[in-house]
């Protein structure tokens, strides 16, 4: 499968002018280096940095996300919305919205595990992390794009290309992503809600679930709805805003 590496010219050709995409070829992490910019008093709503490799990229719950060099779209970009801070929660799910709906337009197949697990038939191909930092949201993507099945991280993963996806170039799925997540990020921060569609993507609401919380501690109940704030509503009366959700058969 394609491995070509990324290309900052390639990228912009196709790109909106909201963001500003920096491409590196090797770095710890792209989280860390855009809260190192930010920290820096240097960044700015839509920067954007994106890597051919990382030596420490994390997932949610601080687990490790690794990826062979040039396989996956390892990205984080920077947003300061005008809405309140009690509401930020919903970004990170926003952000799944615009990234599944645009591999979905290249017949992918994406449906979301709450809050933020992109799955293609149950197996996970990608995963959104968040964090607050300044005045914004740190919004951390990893999609597995080029993968072969003996490079996996493990037996539930997959990726684009195993999948059966045709197009596997990661500087134009970046740019669409992104195009994408401009249009939905300023819609949604003037106050347009995104439920609707989040439910329409999801693989989590009327399911049974197990949700392992931080701290050890599990929840067995029916996943029932979202709410603006991208919490998980359960069917015993519930609210989740943190946690890991096994879907039950």
């Amino acid at each position: 499968m394609p491995r070509a590496p990324l290309d900052q010219s390639q990228i912009a050709a196709t790109l909106s002018h909201y963001w500003r995409v920096s491409v590196v070829d090797l770095t710890t992490s792209t989280h860390a280096d855009l809260a190192e910019k930010i920290n820096a008093g240097d960044a700015h709503s839509g920067d954007v940095i994106v890597a051919n490799f990382q030596s420490a990229g994390r997932g949610r719950l601080d687990r490790t996300f690794s990826a062979p060099a040039s396989t996956a779209l390892l990205f984080s970009l920077y947003l300061t919305p005008q809405r309140s801070r009690t509401e930020r929660g919903f970004l990170p799910l926003l952000a799944g919205i615009s990234v599944a709906e645009t591999l979905n337009s290249v017949n992918a197949g994406i449906s979301i595990k709450w809050p933020n697990d992109l799955l293609i038939s149950e197996k996970k191909v990608g995963g959104i992390i968040s964090t607050t930092h300044g005045d914004g949201v740190i919004i951390g993507i990893g999609i597995n794009v080029s993968m072969s099945a003996h490079e996996l991280p493990v037996e539930s993963a997959t990726s684009l290309g195993l999948a059966g996806v045709s197009l596997l170039d990661r500087n134009l799925l970046l740019s669409k992503i992104l195009n994408s997540l401009e249009t939905d990020f300023t819609r949604w921060d003037l106050g347009k809600s995104f439920l609707d569609r989040y439910l329409d993507l999801s693989a989590t609401i009327t399911r049974n679930v197990r949700i392992e919380l931080p701290g050890g501690r599990e929840i067995l109940a029916k996943a029932i709805s979202i709410d603006e704030q991208g919490q998980l509503n359960l069917d015993d009366g519930q609210v989740v805003s943190v946690g890991d959700v096994i879907h039950l058969r």
